[in-house]
């Protein structure tokens, strides 16, 4: 049999929906189909030779354009709607219509294929089937219940202060003056945990942040890791921001403190309306003992991740990574039930990443930089006031940095001038800048940077430092040209420790009351 001879030619056709505007624009006979060796004549056509080509490949481009919606955009509708279909229980049709928007408004840039402008693509397969992109932090974790009710307590809470916490006492939920992750954890957890448990409706228990809303923003550890846990930063109620003292005068404030036995100077004056003290003898890490309660009432709430997360990160930086010799074996047992908060980057990698946003000053100006690690020596002077509070009188203070002085002093151009205004505004006659960085070969190194209000006060402290302080030998930085009220040294002594130069400030202090 002669086969060959009745035998076509076998041609690969694409047959597929999404080719057919393409075979009506670009072919006139129907019946004309493009094959694998035509590929090369339609490319060059679409070529803008010239102006008439331009106008052809303008028109076709349309034409394409126009089919390619019609038969793309339905199919990308009814996948949608299958997998919408299947979480009607968590949507309401206005958030599938929302959804359905919102995924081709954030392809239309990268996920948008450049070849078929119609054609949405998603990110990834998963985030195509969830009808949801996946953040483009990974370090974000997703919202749990338990970050929800957190956030609407808050909320509610901050519009409660800005009423004037109508027929209710203001139970102050207060951590010592302190921006540590530990600090701000547990004054949240807290709060939130006694406004889930207690019974009268009288109370209206707010968490107090101990520090400025502007000290805390010089904070980059504190702010990823309340973004990371998805606590909505919004809602904090920092000390500056609602007068406690009033509320005292008019006889409706309680006071639940946090970690001591009495409250910091600045609160002195209020100290008549402390009801409650929690983790007094601080046996364990205070993020331990307000686990401990959740886990004793409400378990369940510590299978969220960015609740567990905000709890265990306080532990982790109250116990240097559960390696400090105070740390306990209950802090060690409550990690283990809030180790789903560690994530993906586990409880050593978690505390790594704290350590590194806490020194992490990129975007920081000077000013923010000495704020950051800020401590003042302060007397109470005077009788107290009408509203309980008394004066109190700073003369010495000292900011910790982790880089150099000439680092601190390069940073801007008037950074010199900053450090002076820093000074003057937290009303000190004495600032020092206490530096501790590793050099380029990996060398530890100690600066300080002296600011006085006077020559004579300049004089004074280093006559005092070199005499009582022979351990500690200071070297002139000759380099750095500074202007009359700063003098930068090197301490030699590289094994001086932070805590010894504090001591040496406080015993210069009590020399100033004296004089």
């Amino acid at each position: 049999m002669d086969i060959g001879k009745n035998q076509v030619p076998y041609s690969r056709k694409r047959d597929h929906p999404q080719f057919q505007g393409m075979r009506r624009s670009v072919y006139t006979s129907s019946s004309e189909r493009p094959t694998l060796e035509s590929q090369a004549e339609i490319r060059s056509s679409c070529l803008p030779c010239s102006l008439s080509d331009t106008e052809t490949k303008q028109t076709v481009q349309k034409t394409y354009n126009d089919d390619i919606a019609k038969v793309v955009e339905p199919a990308s509708k009814s996948s949608l709607e299958r997998v919408q279909s299947m979480t009607t229980d968590r949507r309401s049709n206005s958030e599938e219509d929302k959804s359905v928007e919102e995924l081709k408004s954030t392809n239309s840039g990268k996920g948008k294929n450049t070849s078929h402008p119609k054609i949405y693509l998603p990110h990834s397969a998963a985030s195509f089937y969830s009808g949801n992109l996946l953040p483009t932090d990974t370090s974000v974790l997703g919202m749990c219940p338990g970050i929800q009710r957190l956030n609407q307590y808050m909320k509610y809470r901050k519009a409660d202060i800005k009423a004037g916490v109508p027929g209710k006492f203001l139970q102050a939920v207060i951590g010592q003056e302190i921006a540590d992750v530990g600090s701000i954890a547990s004054t949240i957890m807290y709060a939130f945990f006694l406004n889930e448990t207690q019974i009268s409706k009288q109370l209206c228990t707010v968490p107090i942040i101990n520090i400025s809303r502007t000290d805390f923003n010089t904070h980059a550890e504190l702010k990823w890791l309340l973004r990371s846990c998805r606590v909505e930063e919004i809602n904090l109620v920092f000390v500056d921001e609602v007068d406690l003292s009033s509320y005292k005068f008019f006889g409706n404030l309680k006071i639940v403190l946090l970690n001591g036995d009495k409250l910091p100077v600045k609160q002195e004056g209020l100290k008549d309306a402390l009801v409650d003290i929690f983790n007094r003898k601080q046996d364990s890490t205070c993020c331990t003992l307000v686990a401990e309660k959740f886990a004793e009432t409400m378990p369940e709430i510590l299978a969220g991740q960015g609740f567990s997360r905000l709890l265990l990160s306080g532990i982790l930086l109250d116990t240097a990574d559960l390696k400090n010799p105070s740390c306990t074996p209950k802090d060690k047992y409550i990690t283990t039930l809030l180790i789903n908060g560690a994530g993906r980057y586990g409880c050593d990698g978690l505390y790594q990443m704290l350590k590194y946003k806490m020194f992490d000053i990129t975007d920081l100006k000077v000013r923010d930089i000495l704020l950051r690690d800020f401590k003042k020596w302060t007397r109470v002077a005077g009788k107290p006031s009408s509203t309980g509070s008394r004066l109190t009188v700073s003369n010495i203070g000292m900011s910790s940095i982790g880089i150099s002085v000439k680092q601190l002093l390069a940073r801007e151009d008037s950074a010199a001038k900053e450090v002076v205004l820093f000074k003057e505004s937290q009303r000190l006659q004495l600032l020092i800048v206490v530096s501790g960085y590793y050099d380029f070969q990996k060398i530890f190194k100690r600066d300080i940077l002296v600011c006085s209000s006077s020559a004579e006060l300049m004089r004074n402290f280093l006559h005092f430092f070199n005499t009582n302080c022979t351990n500690l030998p200071l070297k002139v930085l000759d380099q750095l040209d500074l202007i009359d009220e700063l003098r930068a040294f090197e301490i030699d002594n590289k094994l001086t420790s932070r805590r010894s130069i504090e001591r040496v400030l406080e015993e210069f202090g009590g020399v100033l009351r004296k004089q």
